[in-house]
């Protein structure tokens, strides 16, 4: 989809593939035949909008809409634009996400929301390690805690780069783990590229619901796992690959598939 538009993020949509497909196909209770608000059903906020191939990727195999219209991403009149959008109706689109830093804080309300309404099910979250550059972030997280918002589990893309650089160097984000703990968060940690580790984490997240704090899950992940020359590098958050490239990357992938 990036290579044939030259454009797009491929870095950490590769490297969060494992976890929406686990998100959409073992764990979340929901519904293709999709409604806006989301009632009876888990929902799930894109707030690293960027990672939008994948997005779209996993909702198209999932049933939202025609596997065909991938072809049409980041097209002139498209309804999969770059970074997710409302305005063109695309099926499991909740939030517009070019943005970054937002996510959080609409998750938050939607969890409220499922809670004013007596709803049980369940709002999840998944945002950019870079992300937490943005300060709103941060009010968000005190905001969980201090409201109890214990049906919410958000999950942190802990990959250690950005658009410039590491996040060590760019701005170093510290313990992320104590930073959470500290704001009164439930914080797990799991490797987002092993899909049985990760599917027992998300299941452990949903157990701990209910029991009056916000849970975070700090994903362990790396940009453009499974394609060798992208793995580990922050150079490919934003570029596209060439044809060569494209070849390659291709080649490699199957022999990185499991099961699921």
């Amino acid at each position: 989809m990036v290579h044939a538009v030259q454009s797009g993020h491929p870095g950490g949509s590769l490297g969060c593939a494992d976890f929406l497909t686990a998100l959409y196909f073992k764990v979340m209770s929901h519904n293709p035949d999709f409604k806006m608000s989301g009632a009876g059903e888990d929902i799930f906020f894109l707030s690293n909008g960027h990672i939008s191939p994948l997005f779209y990727a996993t909702l198209a195999r999932a049933g939202y809409f025609d596997v065909k219209e991938l072809a049409t991403f980041r097209k002139i009149n498209s309804r999969l634009q770059g970074h997710p959008t409302t305005h063109e109706h695309l099926p499991g689109i909740r939030i517009a996400s070019g943005s970054l830093g937002q996510g959080l804080s609409v998750a938050i309300g939607a969890a409220l929301t499922k809670k004013l309404n007596n709803d049980s099910k369940l709002v999840y979250a998944l945002c950019g390690d870079g992300e937490l550059n943005e300060g709103q972030n941060w009010e968000a997280i005190l905001f969980a805690a201090h409201n109890h918002v214990d049906n919410l589990i958000a999950t942190v893309d802990f990959n250690g780069q950005q658009i410039d650089g590491s996040t060590n160097k760019v701005m170093n984000l510290g313990s992320l783990k104590a930073k959470f703990e500290a704001f009164n968060w439930l914080v797990l940690e799991t490797n987002g590229n092993d899909m049985d580790e990760l599917i027992a984490g998300l299941d452990k997240a949903k157990s701990l619901t209910g029991q009056g704090k916000p849970i975070c899950i700090l994903m362990k992940t790396e940009m453009g796992k499974g394609v060798d020359f992208m793995e580990g590098s922050h150079e490919w958050h934003g570029i596209a690959p060439n044809d060569e490239q494209l070849a390659k990357a291709l080649a490699q992938l199957p022999e990185t598939l499991g099961d699921y």
